[in-house]
């Protein structure tokens, strides 16, 4: 008996008595050093480490301060200044202030700066992917960041960048401490040398494979969690994960199945919880082929397929389809003049092909992602959907996959793909972020199409102060994207959370699955 709870004891990595919550997550961390990740699994544990400057609103995609105060900018979002919030102290003891911050952005934007990608040979990438570049680099946004006095900094920006509070609210951004990081050199953010932050939680340990353990952090200048540790166990597979949250080894987890949610609902232990959709699953058609270059031979296919049929069969209640490619939590952004969606009707679709001069059809490629992906959980079969609607049309569409990392690259080789299958998960709360990835000025080597619209109307939205001005940039581009059948949105999925029933309190929003700190597990046995 003294054996069986020693070792669930060391299972939880906690002390008898203490109240844990455990959280099934979908894989272990590739990193936990800002501004080198991407990946939703390195996101999640960084940002209970580590606090931005800005943050989400519980639930929402609207900002909130978090160790910034407020900020300001000038008329022409060239300038702008962050206020910090003054007394808050990193986990290890450093004071938080403004030299800080600027060392933090300084290794993130300067190869060269103390700590940067040349001294530890790193690759920050996520910082490269939201800012346009590396300093020195033709893209890059920002020109420069400096501190005015402790409790102030500057960013100095090359053009018009309405949106940088949104982007120091990403997951990516998380603010660490100088002192840890010149302690451990490159091997900051690894299982040997722990992230240090001024987050609602301390890491004290990352068993490669298998977990990391928190502890509150009880000096936090915000919400302090009510419970005495935090276990992030590292599930791959969603059966395991649920299976594990129905015997009740984890108390949370996310990014179930959409066929999972009927067993979810059949457990009186569980709760489902729906995650507010941030994403969208596309079709992507490639203008460098020759009949898709043709304008009416792409509204034809984008009238053939029933996208509503494909999200009710394949995602049930946890998909929405829509003529956008935002999300429904950036509606703001979208034009009052577009239809609600595209009109499903084969036979105007056979006729648009005749008009077009293809009476009898054609063939094309049609790829589809070989890994399953929030807004694609089943690739092939939602493929084999698609094709079976445009052979109704004519169009004889073969499937064909490969590896994800080749799929990924070979998209963007000439000739590329025919038509593929991908999709985008918004890491901050801003239509830019969904535009420029897939529409602007770099985004046109898989599919062979650029508007100089679009690309003049994301300046626009980039350099706008208000939400209005943004708004009426944004609607153009959603009427120019609308008409060009491009990229047809197919689906803005909800990823399925789950609970046992004494999980309260966790308000996941579309960008962000924090904060862990509100959840109180009374009745927990």
């Amino acid at each position: 008996m003294r054996r069986s709870l020693f070792l669930s004891l060391a299972v939880l990595g906690t002390s008898a008595g203490a109240v844990t919550l455990v959280y099934g997550a979908g894989g272990e961390p590739v990193s936990l050093d800002s501004g080198t990740i991407t990946d939703g699994n390195s996101a999640t544990p960084q940002m209970m480490v580590y606090d931005g400057l800005v943050r989400f609103k519980n639930g929402t995609s609207d900002i909130s301060p978090s160790l910034a105060l407020k900020w300001t900018s000038n008329a022409n979002a060239t300038e702008w200044t962050f206020y910090l919030r003054p007394g808050v102290k990193f986990t290890d003891g450093t004071p938080f202030n403004a030299d800080a911050v600027v060392y933090n952005v300084n290794r993130w934007w300067d190869p060269a700066a103390p700590g940067g990608a040349k001294e530890q040979s790193k690759s920050f990438t996520s910082w490269q992917f939201i800012f346009g570049g590396f300093k020195g680099d033709p893209g890059t946004i920002l020109k420069s960041v400096r501190a005015d006095g402790q409790s102030k900094v500057i960013f100095t920006m090359t053009r018009g960048y309405a949106q940088l509070p949104e982007t120091m609210a990403t997951s990516f951004f998380g603010i660490a401490s100088p002192t840890a990081i010149k302690k451990a050199g490159a091997k900051y953010g690894t299982p040997v040398a722990l992230p240090v932050g001024t987050g609602p939680f301390i890491m004290q340990e990352w068993k490669t494979g298998d977990r990391i353990n928190l502890i509150p952090n009880k000096a936090y200048w915000g919400t302090k969690a009510k419970y005495d540790a935090l276990v992030l166990r590292f599930l791959k597979d969603p059966s395991a994960r649920l299976n594990e949250l129905k015997a009740g080894t984890i108390d949370f987890t996310t990014d179930l199945n959409p066929e999972q949610l009927g067993a979810v609902k059949a457990d009186k232990n569980l709760s489902a919880v729906l995650v507010p959709s941030f994403n969208v699953g596309m079709l992507s058609l490639n203008l460098g082929n020759k009949y898709l270059k043709n304008d009416k031979v792409r509204q034809a296919i984008s009238m053939a397929i029933n996208k509503k049929a494909i999200v009710d069969a394949f995602w049930g209640d946890l998909g929405v389809t829509d003529a956008s490619f935002l999300p429904p939590a950036l509606k703001w952004a979208n034009s009052p003049s577009v239809p609600a969606d595209y009109k499903f009707d084969p036979a105007a679709a056979k006729k648009l092909l005749a008009d077009a001069g293809y009476p009898n059809g054609f063939s094309l490629d049609l790829w589809y992602m070989p890994v399953s992906r929030p807004y694609f959980p089943t690739p092939k079969p939602i493929a084999e959907a698609m094709a079976a609607d445009l052979a109704a049309i004519g169009i004889k569409a073969t499937l064909k996959t490969e590896d994800w990392a080749k799929y990924l690259d070979d998209r963007n080789k000439s000739p590329g793909f025919d038509m593929y299958m991908i999709g985008w998960t918004g890491p901050y709360a801003s239509p830019y972020n969904f535009y420029n990835t897939y529409y602007g000025e770099e985004a046109t080597a898989d599919n062979n199409y650029g508007s100089q619209k679009i690309f003049d109307q994301l300046r626009v939205a980039a350099a706008a102060s208000t939400r209005a001005a943004q708004a009426k940039a944004y609607a153009q581009i959603h009427q120019v994207t609308y008409d060009a059948n491009v990229r047809l949105p197919i689906v803005h999925s909800r990823p399925l959370a789950a609970i046992r029933t004494y999980v309260k309190g966790w308000q996941p929003g579309p960008s962000s699955l924090l904060p862990f700190e509100d959840i109180t597990i009374d009745g927990k046995k």
